[in-house]
């Protein structure tokens, strides 16, 4: 199962995220849970530091992907984030066995 948690500020701003697992829905290279939040996750990613050039502390290994923002940062990147949070919901309700989004306060 991947787990999707949405970092959020004490004012209630996306302030980043953090995936972690594979879902398991198929074999790897074929499991389409797994490619849609890959691909929303790297975009949200280059979006918010190639396109909005905020400075971001970012980590990425095999199943696992961390990006946060400072709350400063927030206002800039509040559509993009919270479009990725839309997305990961949509997907969680469709593939709700694959997939989990839960909340930090950070």
């Amino acid at each position: 199962m991947i787990n999707a948690e949405i970092y959020v500020d004490k004012f209630g701003k996306n302030v980043g995220f953090c995936i972690s697992g594979h879902s398991g829905y198929a074999e790897a290279g074929s499991d389409i849970v797994c490619a849609a939040v890959s691909s929303a996750a790297y975009m949200t990613a280059n979006i918010i530091i190639d396109i909005h050039k905020v400075d971001a502390d970012v980590s990425v290994n095999d199943g696992f992907m961390k990006l946060r923002i400072l709350s400063q940062d927030a206002a800039l990147c509040s559509v993009i984030l919270s479009g990725f949070k839309q997305h990961l919901c949509s997907l969680e309700e469709q593939y709700p066995d694959y997939l989990i989004v839960n909340y930090l306060e950070v």
